[in-house]
C-alpha cells in the first residue's frame, strides 16, 4: 500500500500537493472539487495590505463625491463595493468550515503594526497556519541590504509572538544570500519556507506606450530554482520546506521530493489542466512509487539532497561547465541545435 502522507508546519498532510495561493478559491465549487480530487491543503490567496489600502481610499473618494449634493440625488448611498480585510477574513472563515483539510491563510502586510493586527485578525477564522510573503521592491538607493533582512526578522518574530498558528515564510529569491536569510528566520521562529513566490512584475505595451498589466502563469522550467536550494536546505533545517512555481506534473513533484522538499504547491498548471488534474498527478506519484518500491515518501525524500550526493558541486554550481563538457551528447540528443 504505497503512502503519500508528509508533515508541513507540524501539519500531517493526507499527501504532499497543496492548492497554493490564487484565485481559484474565490469559488468554493473549485475548493470543493480541490479536496475531492486529492489536495492535501488549501492556501487561500494573499490578504494584501497595499490594496486594501488602495480600496479604502478609493471608498473616501466615492463618499467624498457625495459632500455636496443637493435633495434630488437619485440616491444618498453611494456604491460600496469593498469592505476591507473583513470580507477576506469571512471568505476565509467560510472555507475552512466547508472542507476537512487543512487550510493555510496567507498575508502581505506593509507596516509591522499591520503585520501583526492582520495575523491576529486571521488566526481568529479558524485556519490551521500562516503563510506569510515577504517581498520587498527597493524605492531607493540608499536603504541597506542589511536593513531589509532585519525589518523583516523584525517582522517574523511580532508575528510568531502574537499567534499560537504555525507561520510559513514565502520567499522571494532575491537576496544576497537565501540560505543565510532563511537560518536566521528560523532561529526567529519559522515553521517552514515556500520557495519562492510569484508576485508582480511590471510589462510594457511598445504599442500603446503605457504599461499593462496581464497573469502571468509559471513556466515548467521555473521549478528548477526551488529545486535548488530545497537540495540546499534539506538536513540543514529544521523547518519544512514547500517547493513552489513552476510545477506542473507528478514528475516535478517527486523531483522536489527527491531534492529534498516536503511539499509542493500548485497554481498554474490548475489554471492551464484544470482541478481534476490534481488526481493524475497523485497517480503519477503513486505509480512511480510502487515501480520503484517505495512504501512511503519518507523513503525517498532527499535522497538527491546535497546532503547526500557524492557530486558537491551539482547545486553549487552557477555557470556552464557542465554542459560544455559534454556539449557532444547534448548536440545528438538535439540533432535541430
Amino acid at each position: 500500500m504505497i503512502d503519500l502522507k508528509t508533515n508541513y508546519l507540524g501539519l500531517e498532510l493526507k499527501n504532499p500537493v497543496i492548492l497554493g495561493a490564487s484565485n481559484l478559491v474565490n469559488n468554493l465549487d473549485n475548493v470543493k472539487r480541490a479536496e475531492d480530487n486529492g489536495v492535501a491543503a488549501i492556501v487561500y490567496k494573499s490578504l494584501f495590505e497595499e490594496q486594501i489600502q488602495l480600496e479604502r481610499a478609493q471608498l473616501d473618494e466615492q463618499l467624498e463625491e457625495y459632500a455636496e449634493r443637493g435633495a434630488e440625488m437619485t440616491s444618498i448611498f453611494p456604491n460600496i463595493e469593498h469592505a476591507g480585510p473583513e470580507e477576506h477574513l469571512f471568505n476565509i472563515a467560510r472555507v475552512k468550515q466547508n472542507v476537512k483539510i487543512p487550510v493555510i491563510a496567507s498575508l502581505n502586510a506593509i507596516i509591522k503594526e499591520s503585520w501583526i493586527d492582520y495575523a491576529q485578525q486571521i488566526e481568529k477564522t479558524g485556519v490551521d497556519a500562516l503563510e506569510i510573503n515577504f517581498f520587498y521592491v527597493p524605492k531607493t538607493t540608499e536603504l541597506d541590504g542589511h536593513d531589509v533582512v532585519k525589518n523583516q526578522v523584525e517582522i517574523l518574530k511580532a508575528i510568531k509572538g502574537s499567534v499560537k498558528i504555525p507561520v510559513s515564510v514565502k520567499l522571494s529569491p532575491f537576496y544576497a544570500n537565501p540560505l543565510h536569510f532563511v537560518s536566521l528566520l528560523e532561529k526567529a521562529g519559522a515553521d517552514g519556507f515556500v520557495l519562492f513566490n510569484r508576485m508582480f512584475q511590471p510589462d510594457i505595451d511598445i504599442e500603446a506606450e503605457a504599461h499593462n498589466t496581464t497573469l502571468s502563469l509559471s513556466n515548467p522550467d521555473d521549478h528548477r530554482l526551488a529545486l535548488r536550494f530545497a537540495g540546499l536546505l534539506h538536513g540543514n533545517v529544521k523547518a519544512s520546506i514547500c517547493a513552489n512555481a513552476g510545477i506542473y506534473t507528478g514528475a516535478d513533484v517527486i523531483k522536489m521530493l527527491l531534492a529534498g522538499a516536503d511539499c509542493v504547491q500548485l497554481v498554474s498548471t490548475l489554471y492551464k489542466n484544470k482541478i481534476d488534474y490534481v488526481s493524475t498527478i497523485l497517480g503519477d506519484i503513486s505509480s512511480w512509487m510502487e515501480k520503484k518500491g517505495y512504501a512511503s515518501i519518507t523513503d525517498f525524500k532527499g535522497k538527491l539532497s546535497n546532503k547526500k550526493i557524492n557530486d558537491p558541486f551539482v547545486y553549487k554550481r552557477a555557470q556552464y561547465i557542465d554542459l560544455l563538457l559534454k556539449s557532444d551528447e547534448i548536440f545528438k540528443k538535439h540533432p535541430a541545435i
